[in-house]
């Protein structure tokens, strides 16, 4: 029964958060629509009965954020905190029934992960987005973990802050519940579909995000590949 009231009424809190999009988005300040991203974010995880952990703080614009990934629900999780945060995400996302919608109208860009091509072109819009002043956010691991421990980082879009020497700022998330450090009903790996997922988060009891923000890194100078390996093991420290 938990699970049945939690999705009935995230049902409608998405129907009005594709309605907000499309109707309200295009005549937005930047302001405006972050307030919007962060209302709705922090809702979605109240609603879902999620409990939110939040250290450290933030410039409000210019930086790459990098983070481990855990579940599709980080992206809610990180624009709770930093909802300036235009997120790179694998161009299937785009197509998932509302929840594409959703993040398309945040202004995520889209990679095809398996084309070089498109990721030299994901990173040149990074690039780009970054010289503007935005805030981009990467999952470096390029899918999702089990959580305790990181999969390898890939470097390609650190180049964007290295070509722009723009400060690379490690977040770190950590789903957790009661008896368990990390969480097993938050991570989205295998075979799972977005619906058992779904389903699995909404039946969970005590559920949680932690998200610790670092200090910002700086690229001057740096080897991508360098800098990859010391951001991942930065967040790995932080999750012990």
């Amino acid at each position: 029964m938990r699970a049945l009231w939690r999705l009935a009424r995230l049902a409608p809190h998405v129907l009005h958060g594709l309605w907000i999009v499309s109707r309200h988005f295009g005549r937005m300040t930047p302001a405006r629509r972050h307030e919007r991203i962060r209302w709705w974010s922090v809702k979605t995880l109240r609603i879902l009965g999620i409990e939110l952990k939040v250290s450290g703080q933030a410039s409000p614009a210019g930086h790459l954020l990098v983070a481990n990934h855990v579940s599709w629900l980080d992206i809610a999780g990180v624009h709770a905190v930093l909802p300036q945060a235009r997120f790179v995400s694998k161009a299937d996302v785009k197509h998932w029934p509302l929840i594409g919608t959703l993040v398309d109208g945040a202004g995520t860009l889209f990679i095809e992960r398996a084309s070089k091509r498109d990721a030299l072109r994901v990173v040149h819009q990074t690039a780009e987005a970054l010289k503007n002043g935005d805030c981009v956010a990467v999952f470096p691991e390029g899918t999702t973990g089990a959580g305790p421990g990181l999969l390898p980082f890939h470097a390609n879009l650190l180049q964007a802050a290295v070509t722009t020497n723009v400060p690379v700022l490690p977040v770190v998330l950590r789903w957790y519940e009661p008896g368990e450090r990390f969480s097993p009903s938050a991570r989205f790996i295998g075979d799972m579909t977005l619906a058992q997922s779904l389903w699995r988060i909404a039946s969970a009891q005590g559920l949680g995000i932690e998200v610790q923000v670092l200090d910002a890194v700086a690229t001057e100078g740096r080897d991508r590949r360098a800098l990859a390996e010391a951001l991942r093991a930065l967040i790995a420290a932080r999750l012990g």
